[in-house]
């Protein structure tokens, strides 16, 4: 069984940091969780030869495909073991392929087909895990295999079409350095030697440019390093919790920007919690998994606060209307849900609009940005033409006024 290292902070305000054996993280999580622990870190502690050179990395898409077979397998009566075997042997991923073999082996072993794919939770998300622990509970397995394949389906499109939304402003603005670049270190150099050969004063602008040339071609390391620290600093912020929160924050303080992460969190956390009602997961399970998948620290830090509340028998609405990081609306759809039974179905309307919504920022933001990033770009490439028209213009126009003082 995994051991397990955590920290977290019990009910009277004092850090425990120890050490626990478990199935999975999940399960550990829902343990402590049960002793009245805040879990603030949680990490697997692996020997030398558990330890992985690459991280495991599973497209969610295939995560996607392999709920959608293990629905149809199981309802059409056929046992887990060979229906992960038929998996195992269709899947493209090696690396999933491995992972179906193991759940395989260890269900053969006994294991509870949830738990088996709990000790993969790197791949299978807190609330993926909770649902289907849930369904084997209640004998609808393939109906909540069914519906987190839906969800997976309807998370991957949204995705793909903000990737896809984003990638003409990023393509346009990393042309836009490498013109930069390409000036500077090779074009200009070129330039400057000739203008040493012709003599004459060069423009102010010419000057500037030169200049930044020089520095950037002679001090090349400090470029070097600006960029390592500035990579280093990319790490720290998608790594460590607190930068982490210091992203977040930031992120929801930028006009425009701030919109585009708001909706997107409320869009995922409404349809985790909407499909884990739907499937009749416990609330404990059901609020832990919807703050672990809103990927934000501000609003996980929000949501842990008001956890205990919801636990208490508050409901939803109230403790979460008070953490102040939701919309309003958002919050006056839940409560209309908790008063007429209809949470679920509020919750996923819900996620809709916002999803919806989250669409048409994202519009918003590109159809900004690029114009931005061109006119940016059109600056940059022009400042340098004008500045090499100058000169060439004034040293010609010495020169031509010198051979007629010698005529």
């Amino acid at each position: 069984m995994p051991t397990y290292k955590y920290v977290a902070v019990d009910h009277e305000g004092a850090k425990v940091k120890e050490t626990a054996e478990a199935p999975s993280e999940d399960a550990l999580r829902h343990q402590l969780l049960l002793r009245n622990l805040d879990v603030q870190q949680l990490k697997q502690k692996k020997s030398f030869n558990e330890l992985e050179l690459t991280p495991q990395r599973v497209p969610k898409h295939e995560v996607m495909h392999f709920s959608r077979q293990m629905a149809a397998f199981v309802r059409t009566g056929i046992p887990i073991v060979e229906a992960l075997e038929v998996i195992e042997d269709t899947s493209g991923n090696k690396r999933f392929s491995a992972m179906c073999s193991t759940m395989r082996e260890q269900i053969q072993n006994g294991t509870n087909f949830s738990e088996a794919v709990a000790e993969h939770s790197r791949v299978f998300p807190p609330y993926y895990i909770a649902i289907l622990r849930t369904a084997e509970h209640t004998g609808q397995l393939d109906l909540a295999l069914d519906q987190l394949s839906e969800y997976l389906e309807r998370e991957i499109a949204s995705w793909a079409k903000i990737k896809s939304a984003l990638t003409y402003p990023f393509v346009v603005l990393g042309m836009s350095i490498l013109v930069m670049f390409v000036l500077a270190l090779w074009v200009l150099p070129r330039f400057t030697k000739l203008f040493k050969e012709l003599g004459g004063k060069l423009p102010l602008p010419t000057r500037m440019l030169m200049g930044l040339s020089t520095a950037l071609s002679k001090f090349w390391y400090v470029e070097v390093g600006l960029i390592a620290l500035f990579i280093a600093g990319l790490v720290w912020l998608n790594k460590s919790d607190r930068g982490k929160l210091i992203r977040d924050k930031t992120f929801l303080r930028i006009p425009l920007v701030k919109d585009v992460v708001l909706y997107s969190v409320v869009e995922r956390v409404f349809r985790i919690v909407s499909t884990m009602v739907q499937a009749g997961v416990p609330l404990p399970d059901t609020i832990a998994a919807a703050i672990r998948g809103t990927n934000n620290k501000v609003f996980e830090r929000a949501l842990t606060s008001a956890q205990e509340r919801m636990l208490e028998g508050e409901g939803l609405a109230g403790p979460v209307k008070d953490t102040g990081v939701f919309p309003r609306a958002a919050m006056q759809m839940v409560k209309v849900g908790e008063e007429t039974g209809t949470l679920d179905t509020q919750l996923e309307n819900a996620a809709v609009y916002y999803g919806r919504e989250l669409e048409y920022k994202v519009q918003k933001l590109t159809t900004l940005f690029e114009p931005l990033i061109i006119i940016f770009m059109g600056v940059i490439v022009g400042f340098v033409a004008v500045a090499l028209v100058m000169a060439m213009y004034g040293i010609f126009g010495q020169l031509n006024h010198l051979r007629g003082r010698g005529s």
